[in-house]
């Protein structure tokens, strides 16, 4: 006779392969996210100028109180709304509708796609130092230049306190449209043909094939989209920090600016960390709620076709 094992000893040798393969990167996910977390959860509750020992002036919740009586935290509150709002409005349609453009046959497609993706590559110091050299104020940066050739006066484009957000925000939509872009094109090419097709043969509109059939087939894609790209938003540093380093007076300041100018260059710890603990909080909250109430049908759908197959 053939012997066999027991079931539970083969149940025990795949749990602890499943534990083995898993453990250097619940290992690392410990160290690097959940470990940083804890600390600045922890120091936000400390006076402290992050330099000596460990922090000992206990002070509760007095740093958080504190962020939120704060008008420039106030103002990166308002900042991270304006910036979610123009890109909701402004960089996400328009990169659903060149995505849209360059799904459809035409020549150099692949060209197009290419140089509208590249600035993403790009990294953002980078991204940043060009602009800056670009929107130089006075008549010595291109982006004047050009206004000047069409007899429009330049402009101080990250100096002049009403403009430097909607300045920042035409960086960043040439930064990171193209992601987008990639995305929504990924997404409508999964988009059967023969369903469109068949709403043109009853008769539907190029608008109303859009309307009634590719938005709707598109929703998971622009939902993820729109997921990624307010999460950037909250996080949001490089380009600030380089471009203006949160000026002038603190009109481009974000969250993150404010934690690095009070952790690094003041020595404010607890406070910094304080800030942090909140973006944290933002970010969890939004996204807990987003995949409850906005992606939750396009996780159950995903779970009911994994039933299905198996």
């Amino acid at each position: 006779m053939k012997m066999t094992r027991p079931r539970g000893r083969q149940r025990l040798r795949g749990f602890t392969t499943i534990v083995l393969f898993l453990l250097p990167a619940l290992v690392l996910f410990g160290l690097l996210v959940l470990a940083p977390i804890l600390v600045a959860m922890y120091t936000s509750l400390f006076k402290w100028n992050g330099l000596g020992g460990p922090p000992t002036e206990f002070i509760g919740l007095d740093n958080f109180t504190k962020a939120f009586s704060d008008e420039v935290f106030i103002g990166d509150l308002w900042h991270g709304l304006v910036i979610i709002g123009l890109s909701l409005l402004v960089q996400l349609p328009m990169a659903l509708g060149i995505a849209l453009l360059l799904n459809q046959r035409m020549p150099g497609r692949a060209v197009y796609r290419l140089v509208f993706f590249a600035p993403y590559i790009v990294s953002e110091a980078i991204t940043a130092v060009l602009f800056g050299l670009i929107m130089q104020p006075g008549d010595d940066g291109l982006a004047n230049q050009l206004l000047g050739f069409f007899g429009i006066p330049g402009v101080e484009w990250f100096a002049d306190q009403k403009i430097v957000l909607i300045s920042l925000f035409l960086v960043m939509t040439w930064k990171y449209f193209g992601f987008h872009m990639i995305i929504y094109i990924a997404g409508r090419q999964g988009i059967p043909r023969e369903l469109t097709e068949a709403a043109q043969i009853d008769g539907a509109t190029s608008w109303e094939v859009f309307r009634h059939v590719t938005l709707p087939l598109l929703g998971p894609t622009i939902r993820i989209s729109v997921f990624l790209s307010v999460i950037g938003a909250i996080q949001l540093f490089d380009l600030v920090w380089i471009l203006t380093e949160g000026g002038p007076v603190h009109s481009s300041e974000t969250m993150a600016v404010t934690m690095f100018q009070f952790g690094f260059k003041r020595f404010q710890v607890g406070y910094a960390s304080a800030i942090s603990v909140i973006m944290f909080l933002i970010s969890l909250v939004f996204a807990l709620f987003y995949q409850r109430y906005v992606m939750r049908r396009d996780l159950e759908g995903a779970t009911t076709v994994l039933r299905d197959q198996r």
